[in-house]
Formats: C-alpha cells, structure tokens, sequence
C-alpha cells in the first residue's frame, strides 16, 4: 500500500500558465501554499522537456513528502518513479498500469459524471476515483457537467478517496467538500493566479 493520504488540495499543473523558467519554483509555491499531492500533467509531445520537468517535481515532491502523480502516461511515471498515475477513458488500461507500476502505485482514475465508471475502477483496485466537471472549466470548457449530488452518492457508494475537479474555487469548492470531496483538484484556480501560495492558502483553508 502506498504511504500517502490522498486529502486536500490536488494542484494539477499546466504548461500554458506555468513560465518553462519558474516551473519547479512555481509548483513549490503551491506546496508551501498547503498543496497535498502534484499531478504533472503536459499535453505536449516534447518528451525530453516532460522527462526533465516530471524528474524536477519527483525530487521537490519528495523533499515535501507528497505524492507525484503524472498524468496518462505510464511510462514516464515507471522512468521517474513517480508515486502513481492518473488514467482518463483514453488513456492506458488500469490493468496495464498496475502491472507495470506496481501494487504500491497510486492509480487514479477519471469517473467523469458517471458511477458506473467508478464502480469499475474501484473494482480493479484504484487508489482514488475523480468527477467533475462541477463548474464551468477554463482548462476544459467542453467537459461533460457533474452534479454535486453525485459525489454525495459516491460518498454513500465507495471507500475510497474521492478527488472533485473542474471550476472549482475557493468560493464553490466548500460545497464539494461538504458533498463528500476528499480532495479538490485544481488548475487555472491555482497556476491562473497572480500569486500562487496564497491561491493555494485559500483553498487549503477549505479543509
């Protein structure tokens, strides 16, 4: 079993709003803002830069002892060690991770507005399952829309930590809490932001 406990603030990072020459500087920000866990997420195809910047966050998180989490890919998360993955409906099969990652991995998997997906991850033994979106998104305007009653529902349903994303701020993301969140993933609420430990401060005062 993994060591960490997946709570609080999921800060999720992006290339568009992180500066390439503040990117671990920035990450930090978060962490010492009260972050918990770190998604490396970069939809680029520069691999050597997803190498390079995945390594750099692996060690900063690790010098905080939080978990890293890399997003969809599997294979950089076995180079860098990272602590888990997170899996959308497009990416690798939950099997394939695990067996490549090992049974300490954490593996999250996104449930979108759907419980019959999360039965389904929690099923095949994932660490954590995500909805959303609960609110307009910036980062994914298109993505389908999740009610809150939902995470009430799964709160009723499943074990396991649940991890609520999509537009979330510090003024909506009590509701979320409230409805069962265990943990509130956040991008352009944090990255988007002028000053990034404060942003983090707000919402890890949340919990």
């Amino acid at each position: 079993m993994n060591p960490f406990s997946l709570n609080g603030l999921y800060a999720i990072t992006d290339n568009n709003l992180i500066p390439q020459e503040r990117f671990v500087e920035t990450v930090e920000c978060a962490i010492v803002g009260g972050a918990r866990i770190i998604q490396y997420r970069d939809k680029s195809n520069d691999k050597i830069q997803r190498f390079e910047q995945a390594q750099a966050l692996s060690h900063l998180c690790q010098k905080y002892k939080i978990p890293l989490i890399i997003n969809d890919d599997v294979e950089l998360a076995q180079q860098i060690r990272a602590d888990g993955v997170h899996l959308g409906k497009e990416d690798a099969k939950f099997s394939k991770a695990r067996a490549i990652l090992g049974t300490d991995a954490i593996i999250g998997v996104s449930c979108y507005n759907q419980l019959s997906l999360a039965q389904q991850a929690v099923k095949e033994g994932a660490s954590y399952v995500a909805f959303g979106r609960f609110f307009i998104s910036r980062i994914k305007p298109q993505a389908v829309h999740a009610h809150v009653d939902l995470l009430s529902q799964a709160r009723k349903t499943f074990n396991c930590p649940l991890i609520a994303i999509g537009g979330i701020t510090p003024d909506n993301g009590a509701e979320l809490i409230a409805a069962g969140a265990d943990c509130l993933a956040v991008i352009h609420g944090l990255f988007g932001q002028t000053d990034v430990t404060i942003a983090a401060q707000r919402y890890t005062e949340l919990f």
